[in-house]
């Protein structure tokens, strides 16, 4: 069992650990248990691809079915999609191989320690530990937990010691989440992170549009070369706005919107729908609420909210 001294105290007890599934997120957080001593005895995977990362990553551990994963940990991380956790909680209970006494910990955001219900009526310790970290399935996967912060919702303070034990051990940073706030918890954090992502990727294909005359009008709005002109200018203009928006929040703002320029604004949005309307669509969301944020004058509100 888990040692709940954090701060100076003794190192926690190693883990036998099963993990269900071999996905991106359970091979990075089974890997980077592993690299502070506990043992990943099994994990369950089925696609050639997490078979492959199973392998790549947890080179020791066993593959197997899921039932004899659950039964053979004492730590067992169920690392599978928000929509199959349910069942896949259900068919454990079913099956009653899960030991009674095994911490029970399910990586999904949106969720807390309520849908571990029928494992913790048997017994077990619930936990909910979401990094909020986005994962790639590469090798910077597991380095990056260390810097994350992770999600805790637990059923108890002895919960809670135990989550806080093992995140600390792998270098993130625990966080309590409230059972009931858990889907705005994960709300807030997919609109920072997945949105971001396609906010960048629009504004390369409309960079590489007036850089490189590419003809992307139809086609899909993706990059394919990392290293490239668009990119390379937008990275540290995007680096230093994330940084800034982060220390100052509001008034890090900058730019035609917040300055109530609603001539450049319309222009922005003329030759956005130009290349690509989806790519105007997106710009005039995002400008509005930054209107809103900003206080901004009626004309340039009348601009954005015409089409809209």
């Amino acid at each position: 069992m888990v040692s709940f001294g954090i701060a100076n105290g003794p190192a926690p007890a190693r883990l036998t650990i099963g993990i269900v599934s071999a996905g991106r997120v359970g091979t990075a957080i089974g890997a980077a248990l592993e690299r502070v001593g506990h043992v990943v005895v099994a994990c369950s995977a089925v696609s050639d691809a997490s078979v492959h990362r199973a392998e790549t990553r947890l080179p020791d551990t066993e593959i197997l079915p899921v039932p004899e994963v659950a039964a053979r940990a004492e730590l067992l991380i169920l690392a599978v999609p928000d929509d199959e956790l349910a069942g896949l909680v259900g068919g454990l209970a079913a099956t009653e191989l899960v030991r009674r006494g095994t911490i029970v910990v399910h990586t999904s955001g949106a969720n807390g320690v309520g849908i571990l219900a029928p494992l913790s009526e048997q017994g077990i310790v619930p936990l909910a530990i979401h990094p909020a970290m986005t994962f790639t399935g590469h090798t910077e996967d597991s380095a990056r937990l260390s810097d994350a912060c992770f999600g805790i919702t637990a059923a108890d303070d002895i919960g809670y010691a135990i989550g806080q034990s093992l995140v600390l051990e792998i270098g993130g940073e625990p966080v309590r989440v409230r059972e009931e706030v858990r889907p705005l918890y994960h709300a807030a954090l997919a609109h920072g992170s997945n949105h971001l992502v396609t906010l960048v990727v629009d504004a390369v294909a409309a960079l590489r549009v007036a850089l490189e005359g590419q003809e992307l009008l139809g086609q899909e709005l993706v990059g394919d070369d990392p290293n490239g002109l668009p990119e390379r200018v937008l990275g540290p203009l995007l680096s230093a706005a994330l940084d800034n928006a982060l220390r100052r929040g509001q008034s890090a703002l900058t730019g035609p919107v917040a300055r109530g320029d609603a001539a450049a604004v319309a222009k922005h949005l003329e030759v956005l729908e130009d290349v690509d309307p989806r790519l105007g669509a997106g710009y005039r969301a995002l400008a509005l609420r930054t209107a809103q944020r900003a206080g901004a004058k009626p004309e340039l509100m009348e601009v954005l909210e015409d089409g809209g």
